[in-house]
């Protein structure tokens, strides 16, 4: 392995990669108006702009992971890069918006690498209660995404059209491209593995076939999926707030808000037993989204800012959450960790893709519909996740434990 830069480079990095999701679907939210007359294209029609790039984002992460575990977690993630480089450039000159699907998906297919990979890398780079750390400190970062991405898309509508969206991501990829020699290759030769379908699917195959690596697959894409049905429904949801271009800042801002706060709380109580602070995640984000659906409920809460001020609620207890789900996945499989983020990745992503594409259009006509939706959903996963904890309560509980760190000492 090449001399280690310091932490902050590497939590740099690898959150730069990370942001290749929400600077993906996010930025274009604020041009769909415009992309519509454009391309003659409805608001349903758009919305599978988000949900074809998920679905081969999800496909794709499948193998995203296993590769990395054959030729290295860096080749994979550099030339994802190039495809995401070369998809944004079509994506930016399509003339019709079937060109433009079409370009969405070589965009999922190249995102997914960095993204994936990103999560095995935390594990290979650090360990223990360092490790959720460093998730954390990923995930506040990480979190100014999705506020950052619809603010710098209305900006570029301000002075061009919607292509120059694409151009910009096209300049991401590309500063990324650069960034992402800095990281040293955790894989060396030796502990690679020759790469065939056959010990692909033999490892994607371990990793489904362990019923605690399903449910934590489940709580994780359902866990997240109650907030992603605000974000991905954002054009909806600003159409019913009477919003414009330059307004999805304020949807956005308070769910980064709370998700950086979220991410603080879990970094700094890494050290408290994982069941106790997921509890409380959970508590924190079922407690905001009663009141979202109650103001919800109120005609006279029913719009902004009445309409936000519990999203960040919902988003500070998902991220609390999230490295303790991530984290125990990884370490179900310390000799699959490539696998088991492909597949945790996998089923985040398609339920995503269902979130965006069927589930945003049916309840989007309602901020009641909404707020219910996401309440299901969040519940959904405590739900699970409860049933888990309860099933590996009595597994044990040293550091080496499989599936226990950090959740060890529960």
């Amino acid at each position: 392995m090449r001399r280690r830069p310091p932490d902050s480079i590497i939590v740099t990095v690898l959150a730069g990669l990370g942001m290749f999701g929400p600077f993906s679907t996010d930025t274009i939210f604020p041009a769909f108006a415009q992309m519509g007359t454009d391309l003659a294209a409805s608001p349903v029609a758009l919305q599978q702009l988000v949900s074809v790039y998920l679905i081969v984002y999800a496909a794709f992460s499948l193998f995203h992971g296993p590769l990395s575990d054959a030729r290295g977690r860096r080749p994979v993630i550099l030339v994802g890069l190039v495809v995401y480089l070369l998809a944004s450039v079509g994506c930016a000159l399509a003339p019709n918006l079937g060109f433009l699907l079409v370009m969405r998906g070589l965009q999922g297919a190249g995102a997914g690498a960095s993204q994936i990979i990103g999560r095995a890398l935390v594990r290979d780079y650090f360990e223990g209660e360092k490790a959720q750390k460093m998730m954390a400190s990923i995930a506040m970062i990480f979190g100014l995404a999705p506020a950052v991405a619809p603010i710098v898309g209305g900006w570029i509508l301000g002075w061009t059209n919607w292509r120059g969206i694409f151009w910009f991501l096209v300049i991401w990829a590309a500063l990324m491209i650069a960034a992402t020699f800095l990281l040293p290759e955790p894989i060396g030769p030796e502990r690679r593995r020759p790469f065939s379908p056959g010990p692909v699917l033999a490892g994607l195959g371990r990793v489904w076939r362990n019923a605690d690596g399903r449910r934590l697959a489940l709580i994780g894409a359902v866990h997240f999926a109650a907030l992603f049905l605000y974000i991905s429904g954002a054009p909806l949801v600003m159409g019913l707030l009477g919003g414009g271009e330059q307004d999805y800042w304020k949807l956005f801002v308070p769910i980064v808000v709370g998700m950086i706060a979220g991410s603080w709380v879990s970094g700094r109580l890494a050290h408290l037993p994982g069941r106790r602070l997921a509890f409380v995640g959970y508590l924190v984000g079922t407690i905001g989204l009663l009141i979202n659906l109650g103001l919800a409920l109120i005609p006279a809460t029913r719009g902004l800012p009445y309409s936000v001020l519990a999203i960040p609620l919902l988003a500070f207890g998902m991220s609390v959450v999230f490295p303790i789900l991530t984290l125990a996945m990884l370490d179900l499989f310390p000799t699959d960790r490539g696998a088991a983020a492909s597949v945790q990745g996998f089923a985040s992503l398609l339920v995503n893709a269902v979130i965006a594409g069927v589930v945003a259009p049916l309840l989007g006509g309602s901020l009641v519909t909404l707020a219910v939706g996401s309440l299901v959903l969040f519940t959904t996963a405590w739900l699970i996740w409860t049933r888990h904890v309860r099933r590996t309560r009595l597994a044990p509980t040293t550091p080496d434990a499989p599936g226990y760190e950090p959740l060890d000492e529960m």
